[in-house]
């Protein structure tokens, strides 16, 4: 695997909710034994601290300070393990609550500047695959290798659907999980920091009609 930089291997995968790129990106770092970061549980976590404090989620200067002063440490264990400040809130941030909030907590630009830097720490310490919306472009502009995955609207939500049935949350509605991955994408790409956005040198890969264990193989093809 090549690693031109002084920092250890850096492997990038971006895309919109539903692309497959949490699965895959786990996938892909256990076949290669690097650890798996999952930045968006970074977010979550951060979120849930919010929302526990009630604190105004308009308020950027509060927010930021937040994200200053807060631990927030991943272990990749056989699950991924999410602490905050301490402890374990990997089965308390994937909740309705934090997915309706977390797009207030992640487009304060004082809040990304912050996370952006854990995420560095990380990456500049182990090598490792990050997942998210702007690995590529903002984190990790010279990340190794980079990918940017997508598939259309309608497969994404049934994944979403999925997703959100298995976490035992209800059976949503269709629908709703449709427009909600909609209005999820269009907040996405309109952030005015930290866009969805694929790095131009990045390769895509359309997800559609390939199962996971297609997508790794695909990504593995390009590391050497």
């Amino acid at each position: 695997m090549k690693n031109e930089t002084s920092r250890p291997l850096v492997i990038a995968i971006d895309g919109p909710a539903g692309s497959g790129k949490s699965t895959v990106s786990k996938r892909v770092a256990k076949e290669l034994g690097l650890l798996y970061v999952d930045t968006g549980a970074m977010y979550r976590a951060l979120t849930l601290k919010a929302v526990r404090m009630k604190l105004d989620l308009e308020d950027e200067a509060v927010l930021t300070g937040l994200a200053r002063t807060t631990e927030i440490d991943l272990e990749d264990t056989s699950d991924l393990k999410v602490f905050l400040d301490g402890e374990d809130v990997a089965g308390l941030i994937r909740t309705p609550e934090i997915t309706n909030n977390i797009k207030y907590i992640a487009r304060v630009p004082g809040v990304r500047k912050e996370m952006v830097k854990k995420q560095r720490a990380i990456g500049s310490h182990k090598p490792c695959v990050l997942e998210g919306r702007d690995i590529g472009t903002v984190v990790f502009p010279d990340a190794d290798y980079k990918f940017y995955l997508d598939a259309n609207i309608d497969v994404r939500a049934k994944r979403r659907f999925k997703d959100l049935a298995e976490l035992g949350q209800g059976i949503p509605d269709i629908d709703d999980v449709r427009r909600d991955v909609i209005l999820r994408d269009e907040s996405d790409i309109k952030r005015a920091v930290g866009a969805l956005k694929k790095a131009a040198d990045a390769v895509r890969i359309d997800t559609t009609n390939r199962s996971i264990e297609e997508v790794a193989a695909k990504i593995l093809s390009y590391i050497k």
